[in-house]
Order: C-alpha cells, then structure tokens, then sequence
C-alpha cells in the first residue's frame, strides 16, 4: 500500500459544520485525540491476530443453543388478543374486521376469492396504522401482529399458537437481524436510516435527532475505513519486521571449521545474499512507518469526529422526535419487499392463518432459525458478507428484515449505504413462512453477493470479476432470461450440492465460483478427495498460490 491509498482525512463538511470545526488544506483540525490504547487495547499483544486475511469488522455471528423457550408465553391464549390489535385504529379496522368475518363465513368459492382480495387490500393499510406507532410501546397483540401477521390467534391451530408463544421475543444474540415491529422502531427513532427508493420523502428536517444520527453514521464509516487501513498498515509492518528477524538469524548460522578449532566458516553465498535483503527490508519498514504514524493521525481524528457526534446524539436523546415521513416510506417499501419476495405466482394473503401456514418449525423464518443459517452460510462460503474497500476485505453482515409473508425467495434491497459503500449495511429481505427457510436465505446472499460483485466490478460489470466471468458465461451458450436469477439459482446449487460433492454445475462455472467465491478451506479439504473435477480445482489454488497471482 502506498501513501497515496492513505485515508483522506479531511472531514465532511456537513460534520464539520455541526461540530464546529476548522476546515484546513491538510484535514480537519480536532481538539483532542482519541486515546490509541482505549481503542485497540495493548497494541504489541492481541491486535496483529485481528488483522491477519481479510479485516474483519465484526465478530463472528453466534452459535445457536436454545432455538425456543420452554413454555409457551401466554399472548396468544388470551381472550381480549383480537380486540387489542384492532383497538385504536379508526375506521379501517371496522372494515378489516366486517371483511374478515365475510371471509370466513363464505361458502362459495368465488365469494372468498372476492373477500380475500378486499381483505389484502384493507389488512395493509390497517398494518401501516399499527406500524406508525412502533416507535413507541405497543401492546403485545398489535406488536405480534406487527411481527408475525397474527391478528387472530384462533386462526391458528392450538399447537401452532404454541409455537408461535415459545418464540425467543428479545434480541439476546447482538445481531443485526430483525423483526418487523423492532425495524419500524429503528427507522422511526432514526436509529437506521430508510431503505432506498427512488422516490419519496427525506427524513424530517426538525428531526434534530435523526439528523445527527444520519451524520454519525457517516462519520462512522470514515472511522471504519481508517481503522481498517491502520490495522493493515500494522499487520504489514509486523510482517517486514519478522522478516528482518529471520534474515539476522541466519547470519548468525556458522559451521566450525575441522581444520581450525574455535573458528566458524565464512558467510556463505546464501548468507552474503541476506545482507542485501536485510538492507532492502530496512528501506521498507522505514516507508511502512512513516505510513503508519500518518494512518494513526488520520484514525485518530476521525474517531474523534464520532465521539464527539455521539455526545450530541446523548445529548438529543431526551427530545427524540418519531421521523413519520420516513417511518411512512419504510412502510411502503416494506410492503414493495413482501410483494417481491412472494413473486407474481405466490401466495399474497397477508394474514397468519392455519388454512396457509404449512411451515415446518425449523422452516419458520425467526430469527435464532436465520443466524443458524447465516453462520452455516458462513461456514461453507467465508466470503459471502465480505466488501472490499481499498484493497482490504471487510466482513459486514446485513441487516436483515424479517417478512411475515408465505413467500418462498429471500431479495437483498440494497448491497450498501449508498452514502457509505464502505463500512455500512446492505440490507436483505427474507419471507418467515416459505417452503424452505434454506432457499429464502441462500436466495437472499445470493442477491446480495451478485449485487456487490457487480458495484466492485462498476462499468466493467460483464468483463471482469465474479459478476462479469458468470456473464460471459451465460452469453456463451445462448441462454435466456434474467441473468441475476440464473446466478441466484446456481448459488443455491454451488452452496447445496457441489459443497457436497455433488456435481450439478457446468464445469466452467464451477471454476469460476471455485476461484470468484472460494469454498472454506475444510469444505475444499474434503472436495478434493472426492473427485478429479474438485482435486484439479484445488490444484490450480496451489498453483495461483505459489505464483503469487491469487
């Protein structure tokens, strides 16, 4: 890495502004550093490991013990649970009430499909009521409904209501992954920005808080980007100086001669040739420090920058306004991403009912059931959450947005903040009540890995990396539709059947996910033996390695 890959230090100017800052020709000028060792603690004991491969963000998702609690919760036995989801709502939960009892009592089968179609229609707007007001403490029964589509319990059978009530209801496991009524909340306290449309409202402009929030997020990511480039620029320095190490001790390697007790032969040719290398890995930790301590500066003033944001943000959060305009955007959006993950052939009835629900328990999208799968996911294709940023991988898990909704395929919304490409989130979709719970969330990555493949590889999107190898590809046998979905499916079936042995893809794209999205090392370990096809693969991975072009 050179100098000119450093991080600019120079600060938003919108960041700038709020705290008050002077805006130089070489950065922005804070009035005191962060402390380095309260940071990265001791750095001589711990923080080289973290930087050895790719950067990794965040630590590794968690492994799943206790997938249900052991009692069923009581919500949905109760009596009154019906009456306090439709209470407070206005005129369209009357409707939504009248239009469900119709549905039910109907006999003909095209009377239900007209009342079903009614229903759907006046269940969303009933739906978008309840989640304006998310942002604050909702009942149970409206906060369920929110969360899993349950607006009558008696619609489920007994044994499903208990499944339902055992659902672990807290976040215990620290992940970004949520469920409907907690993502309303973020988006309306301004704890996570909007998903992005093409059209629609900014957030408030009186939201002080969501504003700061949105600034700290910014500020945020510069912070990650530098802190990324630092580790790296230390790991490189530690490298060059075992390096160093190794050579001196060579030097220091004698056979004594027989002739001559006492006296040690002469340097040999190898030894002679460590002299210049030792010279010339001099210069080089020279360079890497003076990159370094500039790496610092810059990382130090950007956390700075945060710290000093996140007390205006403290200081806000006695005042924190619900930003409606942006929750009201969320709303829509949301609905746009159940639409897309059922399909134009599925099942679009927007209530949790018996009659549909045909979901095993480990097929059923909660959230302890899609982490499992997220670190399985993990397990066989270590790349998949990893976004490169100036040469250096990032592992960013997405959030995760939990559909009460029967569909079967799981959509990334977006690969990345738009306005952070760095560090910050993609966002993904996946439907609680499809099929396989397997598929919605391979299908899901999927969009999302073809997606940053295709940001990283730009213009060059059907010529270079991943996205433009699979295209080339598809074009070369003639094949027809949607390319995205061809590779999706293929995903499926590289994560499903070829990470088992099971050879189903053309043996040209088999290399090219083998090289652009490499299994882990255990799963290549066990494919080589399996099969030529899978021994040739790994062979050529010895080969790039040894020529330095990997």
């Amino acid at each position: 890495m050179t100098q000119g890959q450093s991080f600019q230090g120079d600060l938003d100017p919108e960041i700038a502004a709020l705290l008050g800052a002077e805006i130089t020709g070489g950065g922005t000028a804070v009035a005191e550093a962060a402390d380095f060792s309260d940071i990265f603690g001791d750095p001589g004991a711990g923080a080289p490991e973290e930087a050895e491969g790719a950067v990794i963000a965040e630590q590794a998702l968690p492994e799943i013990g206790k997938r249900l609690e052991d009692n069923p919760s009581p919500v949905f036995s109760d009596p009154g649970y019906y009456k306090a989801a439709l209470s407070g709502e206005g005129d369209i939960s009357q409707r939504v009430h009248g239009l469900l009892q119709k549905y039910i009592a109907a006999k003909d089968p095209k009377d239900r499909t007209v009342f079903r179609q009614q229903i759907t229609t006046a269940y969303w707007d009933f739906y978008g009521s309840v989640a304006k007001k998310a942002s604050g403490r909702l009942p149970d029964p409206k906060r369920f409904l929110l969360r899993f589509s349950i607006l009558h319990p008696t619609l489920l059978q007994q044994e499903q209501r208990d499944f339902f009530g055992r659902v672990v209801a807290e976040n215990n496991l620290d992940v970004p992954v949520y469920y409907l009524d907690e993502w309303f909340k973020a988006v309306g306290m301004g704890q996570v920005r909007s998903s992005a449309t093409d059209e629609g409202p900014a957030s408030s402009a009186k939201n002080v808080s969501s504003k700061l929030q949105a600034l700290l997020e910014k500020a945020q990511g510069r912070r990650d980007g530098a802190r990324n480039l630092l580790i790296a620029k230390n790991t490189d320095r530690l490298n060059l100086e075992r390096a160093l190490q190794e050579r001196a001790g060579i030097l220091s390697e004698h056979t004594p001669l027989d002739d001559l007790p006492g006296i040690n032969s002469p340097y040999t040719n190898g030894q002679k040739k460590a002299f210049a290398e030792i010279q010339e890995l001099s210069k080089q930790m020279l360079r890497s420090d003076r990159e370094l301590e500039s790496f610092i500066k810059d990382f130090l003033e950007a956390d700075a920058d945060v710290k000093s944001l996140q007390e205006k943000v403290e200081d806000e959060g006695g005042s924190v306004e619900v930003d409606s305009a942006a929750l009201l955007t969320e709303i829509g959006t949301i609905r746009q991403m159940a639409k897309m993950t059922i399909g134009r052939q599925g099942n679009h009835f927007p209530i949790c009912t018996g009659e549909y629900f045909r979901s095993a328990t480990s097929d059923v999208g909660t959230r302890e059931n899609v982490v499992a799968l997220l670190r399985w996911i993990e397990s066989v294709d270590p790349e998949a959450f990893h976004r490169v940023y100036r040469s250096k991988a990032n592992r960013i898990i997405p959030f995760v947005i939990l559909l009460p909704t029967y569909g079967d395929t799981g959509i990334c919304w977006e690969p990345f903040d738009r306005y952070n490409r760095a560090t910050s989130r993609g966002r993904i979709a996946v439907p609680m009540y499809g099929k396989s719970l397997t598929i919605a969330v391979l299908s899901a990555v999927a969009d999302l890995r073809w997606q940053v493949a295709k940001e990283k590889a730009s213009f060059y999107w059907m010529e270079e990396g991943l996205t433009g190898n699979y295209y080339q590809w598809f074009t070369s046998r003639k094949l027809k539709g949607d390319i995205k979905e061809a590779f999706i499916d293929d995903y499926i079936t590289w994560m499903t059947k070829e990470s088992e042995g099971t050879q189903k893809l053309d043996k040209e794209m088999r290399g090219i996910f083998w090289r652009y999205m490499p299994f882990s090392q255990p799963v290549k370990e066990k494919l080589k033996g399996r099969s030529f096809a899978y021994q040739e693969l790994y062979q050529r991975d010895l080969n790039r390695a040894m020529s330095d072009g990997y």
